[in-house]
């Protein structure tokens, strides 16, 4: 027991003394004074994983149709805003591309760079909502270990990024994932349009390769960093080496099981299945093809939004 008090004294001290290196600019930004809101979301965003399915276990799904449509496209615009201004303020700032230290100073660029990254945090608690979509939807076999630990990782994670970091090398991960997000959350909105728009949503798999590529690209900038000095948080550089590998490990696996352990097509219940297999974006499992966009299921009567 004592030896837990000491961890707990310990952990306090070192998060009081981490608060006199934070960047103050922000200080006074919505949700970056304190890390209890961002882990009470998250502590709610795990509790709902267990309740919602014990919800839904005798209910029928809701349909959510016109709401996917929605949200697809409205995270396409919050993503496409994020991209382009990391994009005009890095540009504006003379940003390299190779090693970018963090310039805590009131400049409108440096303060815009901080904003857009502080936009880019929030929408990584606005995700939260994929998984209660799915579970909505039961499309239960959709939330798994990679979708939940890529979302409940994100948002915490990006909380300390903002707090300590929000700017310099930082914009670089956060520029591509979000441009690869615009293509992700169109592919979703234009999905759940309905069965007449599977024909032009051969492309899916492709998501699945850049979203590895993009990993593979993120360890080689900060490893590069690390390599030639650059004089950015080593801390963070290592955070971000050791999250891309995860990632690469859990996607690659899906990968195989998904496209490379399975044939090339097959036919489930008499209807074609694009490609005859799943594809992860993000951790997003589309096991079901126009099933999983938005329209009802075939057993019972789905319910109206």
């Amino acid at each position: 027991m004592e030896a837990v008090t000491h961890f707990v004294n310990d952990t306090a001290e070192f998060y009081k003394w981490s608060l006199t290196i934070a960047d103050k600019r922000v200080q006074n930004w919505p949700m970056m004074a304190s890390p209890l809101p961002t882990l009470a979301i998250s502590c709610l965003y795990l509790l709902f994983l267990w309740a919602g399915p014990r919800y839904m276990q005798d209910r029928q799904p809701y349909t959510l149709r016109r709401t996917l449509i929605v949200y697809n496209f409205s995270m396409v615009v919050l993503n496409f805003y994020i991209a382009k201004e990391l994009l005009i303020a890095t540009r504006a700032a003379g940003y390299s591309y190779l090693c970018q230290p963090v310039n805590y100073s009131n400049d409108v660029n440096e303060v815009r760079i901080a904003s857009a990254l502080w936009w880019y945090y929030i929408s990584k608690g606005v995700e939260f909502l994929d998984t209660v979509f799915f579970i909505l939807r039961k499309k239960f076999n959709q939330v798994s270990f990679l979708h939940v630990y890529h979302h409940c990782t994100m948002f915490i994670l990006w909380w300390i990024g903002i707090k300590w970091v929000p700017g310099g090398q930082a914009f670089f991960g956060a520029t591509i994932n979000s441009s690869i997000h615009v293509v992700m959350y169109g592919y979703y909105g234009l999905a759940a349009l309905g069965p007449q728009m599977q024909k032009y949503l051969w492309w899916k798999k492709y998501l699945t390769i850049i979203q590895m590529i993009q990993f593979h690209v993120t360890i080689g900038h900060a490893g590069h960093s690390l390599y030639t000095g650059c004089p950015f948080p080593c801390w963070m550089q290592w955070a971000l080496i050791g999250y891309a590998v995860t990632f690469i490990i859990l996607f690659a696996n899906f990968y195989y099981h998904a496209y490379r352990g399975k044939p090339s097509s097959s036919h489930k219940g008499g209807k074609h299945v694009t490609n005859g297999t799943s594809v992860v974006t993000n951790g997003h499992s589309k096991l079901e093809e126009v099933e999983d966009n938005g329209k009802r299921q075939r057993k019972g009567r789905a319910k109206r939004e």
